[in-house]
Formats: C-alpha cells, structure tokens, sequence
C-alpha cells in the first residue's frame, strides 16, 4: 500500500503521464474535428498531432528539473532520453511510416486479391510541428503539475 501512495504522489510521473493522456485525447478530438469521424484507434495509436512521446518526454524533463534541480543526474538522464525518443519519431518512426505507404502503394499496384495480408500502419512518425505540439504540451502539463 505504501508502494501505491509513493506512486500517486510522485509528481514527475504524474505530469508525464497526463502529458502523454493529453496529447492522446487532442489527437482524437483533432482527428474528429478534421475528418468528422470519431477514431477510438487515435486514443491509443502512435503518429498524429500533438506527440503524445513528445508530450511525454517533455513533462518528464520539465518536471524533473523542477523536483530535482537542472544539475542532477537524473535531470541529465532525463534529457537525453527525450532527445532519443524526439529524435526517434521524427526520423526512424517516421521513415517507417513512409516505408508502409510505399508497400501499400506497390500492393495496390500489383492489385493482389490475397486478403489475409495484414494492413500496415502508416502513421507511425511525426513531423518536426508535431514534436512541437507534443514537446509545449509536455512543458505545460510540467509546469501546472510539479
């Protein structure tokens, strides 16, 4: 029990997490906005607008520095951290998004009739505005939470 109320009161993970939920529901609520359809798949799938890993990540170094100080390991673990993921979505995750859509492409062009094969998933990346939009969400949750 005591491990429970460490946890609901640790103000870093709690900012990140409510970063990372609201980019989730932004992503859907846009995503209703712009294509008048409700996607339950944008509550929990990755790529879109705002990145919920941007969000995420951002929170947790705000927070940290906030709880800790800007000269502590921890802060510096934290840094680096979110510049990987930031780094990941917009280069590797994105690319593999593309990727996807070519084979769908190269799919439809062969016009293959075999249905057992498994969609792909194109949004997988981010743009650099949506690493933005998940990285000033991240700071704000940060800011009102710790």
């Amino acid at each position: 029990m005591e491990t429970l109320n460490e946890l609901l009161s640790n103000r870093v993970l709690i900012s990140a997490i409510l970063a990372w939920s609201a980019a989730q529901v932004l992503k859907a609520i846009i995503t209703l906005f712009t294509t008048k359809k409700f996607s339950v798949e944008r509550l929990f799938g990755a790529g879109g607008m705002p990145s919920a890993h941007s969000a995420c990540v951002c929170a947790l170094v705000v927070s940290t520095a906030r709880a800790m100080g800007a000269d502590s390991a921890v802060f510096a673990l934290s840094v680096i951290f979110a510049v990987v993921v930031m780094y990941d979505a917009m280069g590797v995750r994105r690319a593999a998004g593309h990727h996807a859509k070519a084979i769908k492409e190269i799919r439809t062009q062969l016009d293959s009739d075999d249905k057992s094969q498994k969609k792909l998933k194109e949004s997988l990346g981010h743009t650099p505005f949506e690493v933005l939009g998940g990285a000033l969400l991240g700071i704000l949750m940060a800011m009102i939470i710790v």
